[in-house]
């Protein structure tokens, strides 16, 4: 990674980026491609997020890394290497879907109950160009599929069944002491 990569402000809702359907990556070695990647990876790193999307740092192309790990925001996130990813695609493994606790970099003091796939088929291309295949479940699945839904100009509250299901940050570290309590 290139030192001297800076850490780049994230895009808050209503910035137009993240409404728009991001550009697939037609070189994965494009100098401005790798340049993309290497400012995403040092703002997540800056960051309590568990993934970013290209949409998030103001770029409007297919790339995407999930990170999943520990973090007060995610406290039993399990631990995956980030991992770079380029025109990724996915399919559902089955129609389970599950409820839970998202936030996001963009939306700042906000966290809703988001119903996602809980096992997902995921095919992208590495920093090297190379296809990779991967299944995800769970908490990694719905990483994906938060940070996806950016690359098509959506966002998660765009997912939400019921307004009831958003609550402030304060509100959900309530909910989660509370949890931890019981």
């Amino acid at each position: 990674m290139n030192s001297n990569t800076n850490i780049c402000a994230i895009e808050q809702i209503g910035a137009q980026v993240l409404r728009r359907i991001a550009m697939p990556v037609e070189r994965v070695d494009d100098p401005s491609v790798t340049g993309v990647i290497a400012a995403m990876q040092v703002t997540l790193a800056s960051t309590e997020g568990v993934g970013l999307a290209a949409p998030q740092i103001g770029e409007s192309l297919r790339i995407m890394i999930v990170a999943s790990r520990s973090t007060p925001r995610y406290p039993k996130a399990p631990t995956m290497d980030p991992t770079v990813m380029v025109n990724p695609e996915f399919n559902a493994l089955s129609n389970e879907i599950a409820k839970d606790w998202e936030g996001c970099l963009s939306i700042p003091g906000i966290r809703a109950l988001v119903p996602r796939f809980r096992k997902i088929s995921v095919r992208y291309l590495n920093q090297q160009g190379v296809s990779q295949t991967l299944i995800l479940e769970d908490f990694v699945a719905r990483v994906f599929q938060h940070e996806y839904d950016h690359l098509d100009g959506l966002v998660y509250l765009d997912r939400v069944e019921t307004n009831r299901d958003i609550v402030s940050e304060q509100e959900f570290q309530k909910l989660i002491t509370e949890s931890s309590a019981a």
